[in-house]
């Protein structure tokens, strides 16, 4: 990598990674939970803030080892996230583990257990720019695998399976009664009964577009989510329950960034 140049959106650069730059990155939506992943292990050092820009907090993290990874923000939605991949992989980051919260579909997928996805159901706009919509938008299945022998591991509750990454909160989740919006188009009524027909474990708003950015850049992208809402009993999250889901989906995270380099790569 030759590229020291700070990257307009995420607000830093090659050189500002120091002489040995990470290639892991741990990627939030939320700031604040990029914040947390950051300051979570007494064992990890946070070395330095890089950037705050635009709300895209990044952080320089060394292990007990020595080597680093970045805890960063993609902010909320898929054309946030592209963009920041896109900047992440310019300054050398080769594998992206996305650790985040969603909404379950399945009745066995009960609130406060971590959804692992091995692959997507892609309905995003922003993907279409990447690759086309017939792309698979796939999990490295090494990556994969390692965060389900840690869960295993640790005794966290976890499910593998298929994810549903949409655009919206609202209307792309069928969710009526806490919407502003309570027309939905045609095309969406039903939409919650037929991907659970399909076997789609839950809903977010990232996975698919890192999935096929992952495909076409070449690099292992995975993804975990803490299951804050069950939408087969109602739209609202379950915030009685959302820190601790959270707090495992991190803990996980940070338990598979601590492995040796070799067992992260295919």
């Amino acid at each position: 990598m030759t590229d020291a140049a700070i990257k307009y959106h995420i607000g830093f650069g090659l050189a500002d990674l120091g002489p040995h730059p990470p290639t892991l990155a741990l990627l939030s939506g939320d700031p604040e939970r990029a914040y947390r992943i950051a300051t979570a292990d007494p064992e990890i050092h946070l070395e330095k803030k890089l950037s705050h820009r635009r709300g895209l907090a990044s952080y320089l993290l060394q292990l007990p080892n020595g080597r680093r990874i970045l805890s960063a923000t993609s902010g909320m939605g898929a054309p946030s996230l592209s963009i920041v991949v896109n900047e992440l992989f310019a300054v050398g980051i080769r594998q992206i583990i996305r650790v985040g919260t969603c909404g379950s579909l399945q009745d066995e997928v009960r609130v406060g257990s971590l959804v692992i996805s091995r692959a997507a159901l892609c309905r995003q706009g922003a993907a279409d720019d990447i690759a086309p919509p017939e792309y698979p938008a796939a999990a490295d299945p090494f990556l994969t695998l390692r965060l389900v022998e840690a869960a295993r591991e640790l005794g966290i509750p976890w499910h593998l399976g298929v994810t549903a990454s949409v655009d919206t909160f609202y209307e792309g989740q069928e969710r009526i009664l806490s919407s502003s919006n309570p027309h939905l188009l045609r095309r969406l009524h039903g939409i919650n009964e037929e991907y659970r027909r399909l076997g789609i474990l839950n809903y977010e708003m990232e996975a698919g577009t890192l999935f096929k950015m992952a495909g076409v850049y070449g690099f292992a992208a995975a993804c975990l989510c803490a299951v804050v809402a069950n939408r087969g009993a109602g739209e609202e999250v379950a915030l009685d329950l959302k820190a601790q889901a959270e707090a495992d989906a991190i803990r996980l995270a940070l338990h598979v960034a601590r492995l040796p380099e070799e067992m992260l790569a295919g």
